[in-house]
């Protein structure tokens, strides 16, 4: 399910327009090279950390994801990596399957996390000559939604009170029952340290003989 479809609104950003690379002289040769480039600009100053980027696609037979990323809480310049490489979106270049799809790329096919990023630069190829343009419509990023904190809470209550009110005590004894017999022990433990002596005496020796009373013979 896309973001849309969840009704979370995408970011502001600047689709610039494509840029066709040409082959040989761009003032004399018309033809291109097959491919294009579109950039992306997010708001200045604000890194996105990107949860999908979703677009219309118009006869661009792949694409590759490149971003724009800040180290949060450095001065170091930001730096492009790949994020997503040649994302097929044609079943064939040179047939119209796929030309016209709407399509989109979740943060979890990229091959780095798409965090704190400042722009996105979207490489368009289409090997195929029977198209004389292709590019990227709709294009929309959606940001990460951050999970909300009260809602956390809630749902963990929600789950203590249920294991609360539904404790699973099937094969352990009644806790009544463990209850008592632990405080009798205690209690028991409590009348045994009372009643020690301070001295140890011989069961029937007494000031080095034995009583004769204590004797008995069976």
């Amino acid at each position: 399910m896309s973001r849309s479809a969840d009704g979370i609104t995408p970011v502001t950003c600047t689709v610039k327009p494509p840029v066709y690379l040409h082959i040989g002289d761009a003032k004399t040769d018309t033809a291109h090279s097959g491919v294009c480039v579109v950039d992306v600009a997010l708001p200045f100053g604000k890194p996105v950390n990107i949860e999908e980027i979703t677009f219309k696609n118009y006869y661009t037979a792949n694409v590759t994801v490149r971003l724009l990323k800040r180290n949060p809480g450095q001065e170091a310049p930001a730096k492009w990596c790949t994020a997503l490489r040649d994302l097929p979106l044609m079943d064939n270049p040179h047939t119209e399957g796929g030309s016209q799809d709407y399509c989109s790329i979740h943060r979890t096919q990229m091959q780095v996390e798409p965090d704190y990023v400042a722009s996105v630069r979207l490489i368009l190829r289409q090997p195929s000559s029977a198209w004389l343009t292709f590019s990227l419509e709709e294009i929309k990023i959606y940001p990460q939604m951050e999970p909300d904190p009260e809602k956390e809470v809630s749902d963990w209550l929600s789950d203590l009170t249920l294991v609360d009110q539904h404790p699973d005590l099937e094969g352990l004894p009644d806790p009544h029952t463990v209850s008592s017999s632990i405080q009798q022990m205690w209690a028991l433990t409590e009348v045994m340290q009372a009643s020690q002596t301070a001295a140890s005496i011989g069961r029937f020796d007494v000031d080095g003989c034995y009583d004769i009373n204590l004797l008995s013979l069976t």
